[in-house]
C-alpha cells in the first residue's frame, strides 16, 4: 500500500527522502509528500516544514526544488499515498500535521470517526478527510512532552493496521516509529538511520535491517537507534541480511520491472529449488521445517490472496494428486469469517510475497488459536508471517518491483510442488526414485523456462491483435484451469481488459452464453488426461466464433483449422507444463498492455502490498 520512508543523518534528508520514494513508487499511489526540520531565517529554532502534492513523486520533486529553497535539513518523512479515506487532493496528502506531531501513516484506522467525535467534544476539527489525520491529532492530543509515553497512550485508542513514522516539533532531528499491522524496516549506517516501509528503499544504504515488531516504538537518530518493547524495554532487535544488491531493484535497460522480473524466472527457480535438493531428494533441513510437521496430518487448508491464492490452486492439485490428502484453498478475505473447522491435525499453509498481507497474516493467527500447524511461504526475511508461523519456507526470488506479479507466482508455485514431493515421500505414497525424477524436472523446469523466454516476438505478436477485445475469457481444466485463473489476472489487472477464467467443463452451464464472433478464448491444454475433453471444448467455442489461442504441449496434436495461435511449449513432464505456459500468459498480458500505451508496472487502483483489510 502506502510508501514510508524517514531519514536522519548527515546528509541532506530532502534528497533523501525523494530518492526514497521513488524507490517505493512501485507501491502503487496518488500522491506524495515531505516533511523535515529546518531553520528560517535568522531562527535559531527548528521548524517542521511541510510540502505535498496529488500526482507522482517527479511533481513532488519540482514543488520541493521551488519551495525548499536553501532549507538545510538532515531529518524527515516522506509518504506515497494510495486513497482509503477521503479523495485524491493535496489537503488528503501525508504528511499530516496536528499540533506538535506530524506524522505520515499506512494502514487504515476503523475507529477513526469515533475518535473524531471525541476529538471534535474538545473542540479540535480535522482539515482533511483522513483517517490518517485523526490518528495525528490523537497523539498530539496525548502529548504533554513525551513521545513515547504519547505513543503509547495514543495506540491504546486506535483499531486497526497502522504504520506510523512521526516528528514531534519539540525534539529535532528525531523520528519516532510504531506498527501494527503495516511493515516498517529500519537500519543504522555511517550516513545516519532511515527506515522505510519496505527493504527495497534501504539496499542502497546497507544489506542490514530489522523489522519493526508490532507495538514496539523505534527512535531514530543519526547517531543510533533505540527501540522500546511494549513495557518500555530497551533491546536490540534481530538483525538481517539482504541477500541482493541495489542493481537488482534497477529495471536494468528493460523498459519496465515486470519484463525484466518474467526475464528473472529462470534464476528465481533455481535459486528456490537448489537449496531444497539433498542427494537428488527434496529436503526442507536447512529450512528447519521437520518433517514431524507433516506427520498425523489429515487435512489441509491453504489461505492466500490474489496471484499467491492462485499458487496455492496449483499445490492443492499436486499434494492431493501425489498424497491423496484433502486440500482446500481458501481467499484470506473470507477464510476467518466462515468459522472454519480446524484443529491440532490440520496444516494450515499461508502464501504471501510480502510476508505482511493482512488478511493472510489475520488467517493465520486464527489457525494458531485454533491449534492447527502451521506452514508460510513468503518471500520477505523477518515478516509478521513468518515470524508468527510454526515453520517458514522462503521464496528466494529478490526484490519483485512490479505490481503485477511474476517471478514471486512461479518461485510460489515450485515451493508448492516441493512440499507435494516431501510430503508424498514421507508418506510412502512416492518412492525415493520417484522422488528424485520429480526433482530433476522441477530443476530442469528452469532451463525449459529459458527456451519460452525466445517466445516473446511471437507473443508480441499475438498480444497487439487482442488490444481492442472488451471481454477475453481462459479456459482450462485440472492444473490448467488453476493456471488460467492466474493467467485472467494477469491480464485484467495491467491490461484493464475484462478477463475471466473458467473450467473448461463449466462452459456450458452458463458461460457459453459470452461467446460470440471474435471474442478471444485463450485455452491452455497441457495435460494429456484431459486433452481430448479441452479440444471438444476448443470445438465448441471456435463453433460460436471465438478467436482461440492455443496454448499446448510439443507432442499435442491439433487441426490448425481449432485455432487462430497455436503456441506449443517445449518438450517437457506434462506436470510441470504449467510453469511454461505461466510465462506465455505472462507475456501476453505484459504486450497487450504494453500495445495500449499503460503503464505496465504501476497499474491503476493497484498497491504490491495489501497490507490493510
Amino acid at each position: 500500500m502506502c510508501g514510508i520512508i524517514g531519514y536522519v543523518g548527515i546528509t541532506d534528508a530532502k534528497k533523501a527522502l525523494i530518492k526514497g520514494l521513488q524507490t517505493l513508487e512501485y507501491r502503487g499511489y496518488d500522491s506524495a509528500g515531505i516533511s523535515y526540520f529546518t531553520r528560517e531565517g535568522e531562527d535559531t529554532s527548528d521548524k517542521i516544514k511541510t510540502i505535498k502534492t496529488v500526482g507522482k513523486v517527479s511533481c513532488l520533486k519540482d514543488k520541493v526544488n521551488q519551495a525548499a529553497g536553501e532549507d538545510i535539513t538532515t531529518c524527515g518523512i516522506g509518504h506515497t499515498r494510495w486513497a482509503t479515506h477521503g479523495g485524491v487532493s493535496d489537503t488528503n496528502s501525508h504528511p499530516h500535521t496536528a499540533g506538535k506531531v506530524t506524522l505520515i501513516h499506512n494502514g487504515i484506522i476503523e475507529n477513526y470517526k469515533q475518535l473524531q467525535e471525541e476529538l471534535e467534544e474538545k473542540g479540535l476539527t480535522p482539515v482533511s478527510q483522513t483517517d490518517s489525520e485523526i490518528a495525528a491529532m490523537v497523539i498530539n492530543d496525548c502529548y504533554t512532552g513525551d513521545p513515547e509515553s504519547a505513543i503509547r497512550r495514543a495506540i491504546a485508542k486506535l483499531d486497526g493496521a497502522y504504520g506510523f513514522c512521526i516528528l514531534f516539533s519539540d525534539f529535532p532531528d528525531t523520528i519516532y516509529a510504531v506498527r501494527n499491522g503495516s511493515p516498517l524496516v529500519a537500519a543504522h549506517t555511517d550516513k545516519g538511520s532511515i527506515i522505510a516501509s519496505d527493504m527495497v528503499a534501504l539496499v542502497s544504504y546497507t544489506k542490514h535491517y530489522f523489522v519493526l515488531k508490532e507495538g514496539h516504538i523505534a527512535r531514530l537518530t543519526k547517531d543510533e537507534i533505540l527501540v522500546q518493547d511494549e513495557n518500555g524495554e530497551l533491546y536490540g532487535p534481530t538483525i538481517h541480511h539482504i541477500s541482493w544488491d541495489v542493481a537488482a531493484a534497477k529495471k536494468g535497460g528493460y523498459d519496465y520491472f515486470m519484463m525484466k522480473e518474467i526475464r528473472e524466472q529462470p534464476e528465481a527457480l533455481r535459486n528456490t529449488i537448489k537449496p531444497r535438493m539433498v542427494n537428488g531428494l527434496p529436503d526442507f533441513s536447512e529450512d528447519g521445517v521437520s518433517d514431524t510437521l507433516f506427520q498425523d496430518v489429515n487435512r489441509i487448508i491453504i489461505t492466500a490472496c490474489g496471484t499467491a491464492m492462485h499458487a496455492g490452486l496449483m499445490g492443492k492439485n499436486m499434494i492431493e494428486r501425489l498424497c491423496r490428502v484433502p486440500v482446500t484453498v481458501e481467499i484470506a478475505s473470507e477464510f476467518r469469517y466462515q468459522n472454519p473447522i480446524m484443529d491440532e491435525k490440520t496444516l494450515l499453509i499461508t502464501i504471501s510475497q510480502s510476508g505482511e498481507t493482512a488478511d493472510t497474516l489475520a488467517a493465520l493467527r486464527l489457525a494458531k488459536e485454533r491449534g492447527a500447524k502451521t506452514l508460510s511461504v513468503v518471500n520477505v526475511k523477518g515478516s509478521s508471517i513468518a515470524r508468527e508461523s510454526d515453520f517458514v519456507l522462503y521464496t528466494h526470488a529478490g526484490p519483485e518491483i512490479a505490481v503485477a506479479s511474476t517471478k514471486a507466482y512461479t518461485v510460489q508455485v515450485s515451493v508448492m510442488y516441493l512440499i507435494a514431493f516431501r510430503f508424498a515421500l514421507i508418506q510412502g505414497k512416492i518412492s525415493e526414485k520417484e522422488a528424485s525424477e520429480y526433482m530433476t524436472e522441477l530443476m530442469n523446469t528452469a532451463s525449459r523456462i529459458s527456451e519460452v523466454l525466445d517466445y516473446d516476438n511471437q507473443i508480441e505478436s499475438i498480444g497487439k491483435r487482442l488490444t481492442k477485445a472488451s471481454d477475453i475469457f481462459f479456459l482450462g481444466r485440472g492444473l490448467d484451469y488453476a493456471l488460467s485463473c492466474e493467467g485472467s489476472l494477469k491480464l485484467k489487472e495491467i491490461s484493464y481488459i475484462h478477463s475471466e477464467a473458467y473450467a473448461a467443463g463449466e462452459l456450458k452451464h452458463g458461460t457459453i452464453s459470452l461467446i460470440t464472433d471474435n471474442v478471444p478464448v485463450i485455452a491452455v491444454a497441457t495435460q494429456p488426461d484431459v486433452f481430448a475433453k479441452m479440444i471438444s471444448n476448443v470445438q465448441e467455442v471456435r463453433s460460436r466464433g471465438a478467436k482461440v489461442i492455443l496454448i499446448t504441449g510439443q507432442d499435442s496434436s491439433v487441426d490448425a483449422a481449432l485455432c487462430d495461435h497455436h503456441v506449443v511449449l517445449p518438450e517437457t513432464d506434462p506436470l510441470f507444463a504449467p510453469f511454461l505456459a505461466a510465462v506465455v500468459l505472462q507475456y501476453l498480458a505484459y504486450y497487450v498492455a504494453v500495445e495500449k500505451g499503460l503503464n505496465v508496472d504501476q497499474p491503476r487502483n493497484l498497491a504490491k502490498s495489501v497490507t490493510v483489510e
